[in-house]
């Protein structure tokens, strides 16, 4: 992630989150690039490598075996983490369409993370700390149900483990690694396994 680009004791009408909001909504992102906001900065995070994106194409392939008709998998969807204030651009996030068909068409505002059903995150060299740590408690803080954590940077070796059962404290009850090479079960509604033996390390 490169510096960050505005500090939180700037305030529009008050609140630093309003300021942040308005100023992540008017930034001009340059082509593969996200804007998210986290600890009252935003931040620009640069486009990931090859090998992160054939990934999520290969998640989001074999989630589309058995999706429900309702659901839909968003790439690029900004998402409100409303309990403490920040905005992340996942690399997938399921939830409802209904959801998306319903949101004003004239801002680009973030979707309530808290709607999510599943969000995918694709740990890159630089950013795995985060995807490991901050995103993982702040996904729990929202209750998405279930966190999927593709870690090709994991000490242990590259994983991948689905959280579920988000606690308020920030935490899952439940964690389910794999090492590549084995298969891991999602739980319905999506009723799929994904074979990390395609994931490229």
């Amino acid at each position: 992630m490169t510096a960050a680009m505005v500090e939180n004791d700037r305030t529009s009408e008050g609140r630093p989150w309003d300021y942040l909001l308005q100023t992540w909504r008017e930034l001009d992102v340059p082509e593969g690039w996200r804007a998210e906001i986290d600890e009252g900065q935003i931040l620009l995070v640069p486009p990931p490598h090859a090998h992160h994106n054939g990934i999520a194409a290969k998640v989001q392939r074999r989630l589309y075996r058995n999706l429900p008709d309702e659901l839909e998998i968003y790439q690029t969807l900004g998402v409100h983490v409303a309990p403490l204030d920040r905005l992340y651009v996942p690399d997938l996030v399921i939830m409802p369409s209904e959801l998306i068909d319903a949101a004003d068409s004239e801002t680009s505002d973030p979707m309530d993370a808290a709607d999510a059903l599943l969000i995918v995150e694709v740990t890159s060299k630089g950013n795995a700390r985060d995807d490991r740590t901050k995103k993982y408690r702040a996904y729990a803080r929202a209750g998405v149900p279930m966190y999927l954590l593709i870690d090709r940077f994991d000490t242990r070796g590259a994983m991948a483990t689905l959280f579920t059962e988000p606690n308020e404290d920030g935490t899952y009850k439940h964690s389910d690694p794999v090492p590549f090479g084995k298969p891991l079960a999602l739980p319905e509604p999506f009723g799929t396994t994904l074979l990390t033996d395609e994931f490229p390390v």
